[in-house]
């Protein structure tokens, strides 16, 4: 992954990090685990984007064109996620 690919990852890290219990945080953090799940089709509600405030929805679309240009379950994107889950799990 390019550091332009890690970018949307790398945001979204600071917006869970900024508030790891919120809403939003959680939302997040779900499109993230799955979009590593190829198997599943990478299963998401899509609705739930309603509930994210402007800021966070750019970062979660950030996230698909990240797994739309191949930048998913990399080697950086897997040390970023082992953080985000860090964070959330406290």
């Amino acid at each position: 992954m390019t550091a332009a690919g890690a970018q949307p990852l790398e945001q979204a890290l600071a917006a869970i990090a900024a508030a790891p219990g919120s809403a939003s945080a959680l939302t997040l953090y779900a499109l993230v685990c799955t979009l590593e799940q190829p198997r599943s089709g990478s299963l998401f509600r899509l609705d739930k984007l309603a509930d994210l405030e402007p800021a966070h929805r750019s970062i979660a679309y950030g996230l698909m064109e990240t797994l739309a240009t191949g930048g998913v379950a990399t080697s950086e994107w897997r040390q970023l996620r082992a953080q985000i889950e860090a964070v959330v799990r406290g």
